[in-house]
């Protein structure tokens, strides 16, 4: 559901659980209407794997029940730059987008309801973000984690090329220059 990456023990993490929303749905039968509920919840150890899950059941306690355990079956591992992430990114999903900036330490979370939540149980204590167009707490969190499971650590990308980090910080210099 999130990520192609291996998938991760929660039981061998030290997890805390956040909950981002609980919706109240309603389904219409000939009999009348069905209330219901669904809860997203964010999870993480707060040292750069986080997941998310979504819960439905009768009642509030057991969809939390439902999107926790279904967070713990998804974490993912986020690549992490200190306190902030390593470059700008835009995580998009549906009709959501949200911005995710790195910003200098001692400047904090600045980020939205859905988006602070994710932050917080990745352990992200840096960063400015922007949420644009829909504001579906649902899609945002999703938005959210396309974009941290974009970020990548000059040492990956490096390795993705198959060079040395010194060689693109040389052509990065190079690049610079020419400006």
């Amino acid at each position: 559901m999130l990520s192609t990456n291996s998938r991760l023990d929660a039981a061998t993490l030290d997890i805390k659980e956040k909950l981002v929303a609980v919706n109240r749905v309603s389904k219409t039968v000939k009999g009348g209407r069905i209330a219901r509920f669904a809860a997203i919840v964010v999870v993480g150890d707060e040292n750069g794997h986080a997941g998310y899950g979504l819960g439905k059941a009768a009642e509030v306690p057991e969809a939390i029940r439902k999107a926790i355990e279904d967070a713990k079956k998804n974490l993912v591992t986020i690549s992490v730059r200190g306190t902030t992430i390593p470059h700008e990114i835009l995580g998009q999903y549906g009709a959501a987008r949200v911005l995710l900036k790195p910003a200098a330490p001692g400047t904090g979370v600045i980020a939205g309801g859905a988006v602070r939540a994710v932050l917080d149980m990745v352990g992200i204590k840096d960063i400015r973000t922007k949420s644009l167009r829909s504001n579906n707490p649902i899609n945002v969190v999703k938005a959210t984690f396309d974009g941290l499971q974009s970020l990548r650590t000059i040492q990956q990308v490096a390795a993705m090329r198959g060079k040395t980090v010194e060689q693109l910080v040389r052509v990065k210099a190079a690049e610079e220059a020419v400006r």
